[in-house]
């Protein structure tokens, strides 16, 4: 796993590299120890290899944000690049750009790094980077103050609670597995993926909803895969009457 992952980082010339290792349901390393084992080698491989390294142990229990999906994951991140994306991902993304500026001795503390990590948000800075680097590669840069343009899926159906409640859980890796079945992603390396679909509007952990309550939204282009999808997602998201506390999702920074 260290090989595959730093051949890649260090072929490109990095200076340092944050690296975001993550542990629960939707992760490769289910087990926390296990994911800090990962961080500890990569960091000392990559540190062996003259690059400063860090590595932040993050949680993925339930999906990041509140999209699965090619182009719905485009979508919310542009809404992250103009300061409005979800809470959860948002504190990741500070997170891991925190220890980058930290790394490369562009920002002197944390505070300093986030108060710059938030003005290039609202100064327009970042959404402009993003537009820049979708144009560098032939792209159609307007998506980004038009994310419309994304491919969107012919079916959109929303999924809604069977009983009001709290919810308890939302499986990562199965809502994961409903979007794969969307075609969302490869199940075998010739598969072709459909970049409209997918999963959106995902209720979260710790989310009260009353009875007919959308839990999320599903992005489908076919109908027999749309009612598989339907079903796996019913049984991925869990509804209580306890109330759930949300998962901590920054945990340990090593390196």
């Amino acid at each position: 796993i260290c090989a595959s992952i730093l051949s890649k980082k260090l072929a490109e010339g990095i200076d340092v590299l944050v690296l975001d290792v993550k542990f629960g349901r939707g992760a490769f390393m289910k087990e926390k120890a296990r994911a800090k084992e990962l961080a500890l080698a990569l960091v000392s491989a990559a540190t062996a290899m003259g690059k400063p390294t860090r590595a932040v142990l993050t949680a993925m229990d339930e999906p990041l944000g509140r999209t699965v999906g090619n182009a719905l994951e485009v979508a919310e991140s542009i809404d992250c690049l103009k300061g409005r994306g979800p809470a959860d991902t948002m504190a990741v993304t500070y997170a891991l750009g925190e220890q980058m500026l930290l790394l490369a001795k562009v920002a002197a503390t944390r505070e300093d790094a986030r108060r710059q990590l938030e003005v290039s948000i609202t100064s327009g800075a970042a959404l402009k980077k993003f537009r820049d680097l979708i144009a560098a590669q032939g792209g159609e840069a307007r998506v980004a103050e038009e994310p419309a343009r994304l491919p969107q899926a012919k079916n959109q159906v929303t999924l809604t609670a069977p009983r009001a409640g709290h919810v308890q859980e939302v499986d990562a890796m199965a809502v994961a597995v409903a979007a794969l079945r969307l075609g969302a992603g490869r199940a075998k390396a010739e598969d072709k993926i459909d970049p409209a679909v997918g999963v959106g509007g995902l209720v979260k952990i710790g989310q009260q909803v009353e009875a007919g309550a959308p839990l999320c939204v599903i992005h489908a282009n076919d109908e027999r895969t749309l009612a598989e999808a339907r079903s796996m997602l019913m049984e991925a998201i869990v509804i209580g009457d306890e109330s759930a506390m949300p998962p901590t999702l920054i945990d340990e920074t090593i390196g």
